[in-house]
């Protein structure tokens, strides 16, 4: 972490430096729920967005991720890690209609520069307005 100013530390990244507090805000801002599992299968990190779609709380943190899915899907989650430590496989896409909404759920493997597999990144998000989109819109139309 670097120094900038009074007290304030920032998390150097590869373009450019954050403090830990906006680094929080901004991951709680994203449009999407997002998981992420080390390279162990343990999960680290999830996302508190404001309408998460699969809910998670600070107990998920430390355990295995195949006890973190409904037991019919287990397997599945097991065959998606499987093949990104085998290097076969990079990502993996699911939808499913959930509550009147469509649902897009991704998994992609993290891999360092010389493409060993540090972990998942599981993401979900509603794309349902998405999905409804045509055309183009080049303006603000806030009024």
């Amino acid at each position: 972490m670097a120094n900038y100013g009074a007290s304030i530390q920032k998390l150097e990244l590869e373009t450019g430096a954050m403090s830990r507090e906006l680094v929080n805000l901004v991951l709680k801002h994203l449009p999407f729920d997002m998981s992420v599992v080390d390279e162990n299968d343990t999960v680290v990190y999830y996302s508190d967005t404001p309408d998460r779609i699969f809910s998670r709380s600070p107990a998920v943190i430390g355990r295995k991720v195949q006890n973190c899915h409904p037991p019919a899907s287990v397997h599945v989650v097991t065959k998606i890690l499987e093949a990104f430590k085998a290097g076969k496989k990079d990502a993996a896409e699911f939808w499913i209609q959930m509550g009147g909404k469509f649902i897009l759920i991704r998994y992609m493997a993290v891999r360092d520069q010389s493409g060993a597999y540090k972990g998942c990144l599981e993401v979900s998000q509603d794309v349902t307005s998405i999905r409804k989109l045509e055309g183009q819109k080049r303006l603000l139309d806030w009024e």
